[in-house]
């Protein structure tokens, strides 16, 4: 079990710093800061109702399919909900039966112990990004950001090629001496260096 709290809190703090033009581009290609908040919303709710397995009948909300999340569809009142979804989403996770048996989140099945690996890596990873879409500084606690290099690094290997498609972009080559968190980025095809200019 891995606190998901700390990954989570960290995308709270950023709220503030988040401005009313959420029209710029981010880390992720094709998502405005919006779409992006979209994004963060449909999945802190639908990891949450993968550490309860919730039944299908059960799962009340309007949540983007993957990569489908857009600026049109993000509910106006994000600021308000995000922060309560995000709390939920680690208190799911914190539940010791979460991490047991299999799971099912946006039609994909695996173990509850791989399934809260990647609830982590998405929170950690797309707050790092909308922390870099609106110039704002991010921090990433040391458990989590082991536990995202692992799986990144195990993503980005040869034989996970066609698993990692659509999941992350192409491998980007970082040294071997870089931080822990600037090798995660990428092993998830993601540039520690990208700023919003980069995407103009």
């Amino acid at each position: 079990m891995i606190d998901l709290g700390p990954a989570a809190r960290e995308i709270v703090r950023l709220l503030d710093g988040v401005g009313d033009d959420l029209t710029g581009p981010t880390p992720c290609p094709g998502y405005s800061v919006a779409a992006l908040l979209d994004h963060i919303m449909g999945l802190s709710l639908a990891f949450a109702w993968g550490a309860r397995k919730t039944p299908h009948e059960e799962r009340e909300g309007d949540v983007s399919a993957p990569g489908k999340a857009t600026a049109e569809h993000l509910d106006p009142r994000w600021r308000e909900v995000l922060p309560g979804r995000l709390t939920a989403l680690a208190e799911a996770w914190r539940e010791p039966g979460a991490w047991e048996g299999m799971t099912e989140v946006a039609g994909v099945t695996m173990p509850g112990e791989m399934m809260g690996i990647v609830a982590l890596d998405e929170v950690v990873l797309h707050g790092w990004d909308l922390a870099r879409a609106t110039g704002q500084s991010f921090t990433c606690d040391p458990a989590s950001t082991e536990a995202v290099l692992a799986f990144t690094a195990a993503t980005a290997q040869p034989d996970q090629a066609a698993g990692r498609e659509g999941l992350f972009g192409p491998v980007i080559e970082i040294p071997g001496d870089a931080p822990a968190f600037d090798r995660l980025l990428g092993f998830a095809g993601r540039d520690p260096g990208w700023r919003p200019a980069q995407a103009a």
